[in-house]
């Protein structure tokens, strides 16, 4: 007897279902807020965990988020809206309309260092070592994040016919392709870099703690900045919407200048074996000199 197999056609396609969860009156709860909130909270477990690891006090971090947040979420929008200034010009209403999209990470990133930069200034703290805490918390958000953009049906690449296509409805499609129904889903393959990159500064960090080496104060940041970058340049290459500054894709330069100082930072500390200086350096050090932990 013959027994024939139906055979199944490969892959799949993403359709979004939309930006919106459930609405009630005029209130809306969105897929992006729920993300990103989603992000925070298990930001926060996650680095005070890291800390209570690393005998560092885990309120301290509990404190820093905070912080950071009240600085990324600003950060991110100011730096979207400078670079599409002749649309909010237009349209100066949408430029605190954060929950129909438009922000960008490297404008979260930069916020964020610059209040960190002040948390640890005024806690006589080591600016490297918050870093290196909140880091894996940081790459995690962000492929949590990625997906935001996958409801709100933006951020998405050139066309293709792959078998893991997205589709986009036609009012979000760019001029030039009203056309095509398909595209890269560029926000998955960050998604996915983003958790690869998670893990590595996961498997750092308990290596460390094991002393299987010892890393330098800002080693998990350093390559925080190397290997996210190294997936946002080709990344960035795929997408039809990218901030521009002429012809130049803003975060493909953002990202060079990322890989260039994290290698050149790894390079200081294992090469030239020279710590990292501290920004504001503690109060409190061993005999040694060496960072407490």
């Amino acid at each position: 007897m013959i027994v024939e197999i139906p055979i199944l056609p490969l892959g799949f396609e993403f359709t979004s279902p939309g930006p919106i969860i459930f609405e009630f009156g005029p209130f809306a709860i969105r897929w992006y807020g729920l993300l990103i909130a989603s992000a925070v909270l298990i930001g926060v477990t996650l680095s005070q965990y890291l800390a209570k690891r690393r005998g560092v006090n885990p309120e301290l971090l509990g404190d820093l988020v905070v912080w950071l947040v009240l600085a990324a979420i600003p950060g991110a929008r100011l730096y979207y809206v400078l670079f599409e200034w002749e649309q909010y010009q237009q349209h100066p209403a949408d430029i605190i309309a954060i929950w129909k999209g438009g922000i960008a990470i490297h404008g979260a990133i930069l916020g964020g260092a610059i209040a960190a930069l002040i948390f640890a200034r005024l806690k006589k703290i080591c600016f490297w070592q918050l870093a290196d805490l909140v880091t894996p918390s940081l790459i995690l958000g962000q492929a949590i994040g990625r997906w935001g953009n996958f409801f709100n049906s933006e951020a998405f690449g050139s066309p293709t016919d792959l078998p893991w296509k997205l589709y986009i409805p036609l009012e979000r499609r760019p001029l030039g392709y009203t056309d095509f129904d398909y595209f890269h889903p560029t926000f998955l393959y960050e998604s996915f870099w983003n958790l690869m990159v998670f893990g590595l500064l996961l498997f750092l960090f308990f290596r460390d703690l094991r002393g299987q080496p010892r890393l330098g104060v800002g080693t998990l940041f350093l390559v925080y900045m190397a290997a996210y970058s190294s997936g946002r340049i080709w990344i960035e290459g795929l997408r039809t919407d990218s901030l521009m500054l002429g012809p130049l894709r803003i975060a493909q330069f953002v990202s060079l200048a990322g890989i260039l100082l994290g290698l050149l930072g790894l390079a200081w500390l294992y090469l030239w074996k020279r710590p990292l200086p501290d920004v504001w350096p503690p109060e409190e050090r061993r005999a040694d000199g060496e960072m407490r932990r």
